[in-house]
């Protein structure tokens, strides 16, 4: 397994890196897992921290840019195992907060993590959290795919880490920067991810109407690559429009 990282932006203050963890073993497809790392001065906040099976290479990772037990906030997107399984790990290695929604506080327990006080359950609607001089903030993505599920909005960066949306399943062999070019090609990774896990149009269209608002300058997704300048739109619109889920019942029944 190979860690790599990637800046997506960088100022005097700030600072946003994506981790990317491949498994080179799989010999036809596979699901890259993405963490990122907000760094603002002296503190950070990590997003969608993984599994227990990358905890010490990304531990090793971001030791390289600052000191573990400055993280003061972990957010997680959703509940699913590969964003929140090493939540026991990372709760013994910081003191930081952990940020999910109140759907699944009661479930954290599960991951063998059982300190309710330290974990900031979000409302359905969302809300903004100072972080330094500049805000992070939830934007409600319910039902793409978890129920209760949050993007981050970094106001600074204007990047928007999106979680399972806009997820890709890619050729084994593929590699590289970790960027979309060719939007037309990289709808072949996207279509059966997205028409299986996501709920329906309605909230696809509902969660682009909200990000469109921002503006965000990346969409920075959990599996595979980012969407950066005009390829922010080519997404936008195609998932806008995007049939899934219980649109398609037809053809699952």
């Amino acid at each position: 397994m190979a860690n790599k990282y990637k800046i997506l932006y960088e100022d005097d203050f700030h600072k946003c890196i994506m981790f990317h963890f491949d498994d080179e073993t799989h010999q036809d497809s596979f699901l890259s897992v993405n963490q990122y790392l907000i760094i603002q001065n002296n503190a950070a906040v990590l997003i969608d921290p993984g599994s227990e099976a990358i905890f010490d290479e990304l531990y090793d990772a971001i030791s390289e840019f600052i000191e573990i037990s400055k993280i003061k906030f972990i957010f997680l997107s959703h509940q699913d195992p590969d964003v929140s399984a090493s939540i026991t790990q990372w709760s013994t290695v910081t003191q930081a907060k952990f940020i999910i929604s109140a759907l699944w506080v009661r479930f954290l327990s599960h991951y063998g993590f059982m300190d309710m006080a330290r974990v900031i359950a979000l409302p359905d609607k969302g809300a903004k959290v100072h972080f330094g001089k500049d805000a992070l903030v939830f934007i409600p993505a319910h039902f793409l795919h978890s129920p209760g599920n949050f993007s981050l909005y970094d106001t600074r960066s204007q990047i928007l880490f999106s979680g399972d949306i806009g997820a890709a399943v890619l050729p084994a062999e593929e590699g590289g920067e970790k960027t979309v070019h060719d939007f037309n090609l990289h709808v072949n990774y996207l279509e059966g991810f997205h028409k299986r896990y996501m709920a329906s149009n309605k909230v696809c269209n509902a969660w682009c109407i909200e990000v469109k608002k921002l503006q965000p300058q990346i969409i920075a997704p959990q599996h595979g690559y980012t969407f950066e300048n005009e390829n922010v739109k080519h997404f936008l619109e195609w998932f806008s429009t995007l049939e899934c889920g219980i649109d398609l019942v037809k053809e699952l029944y």
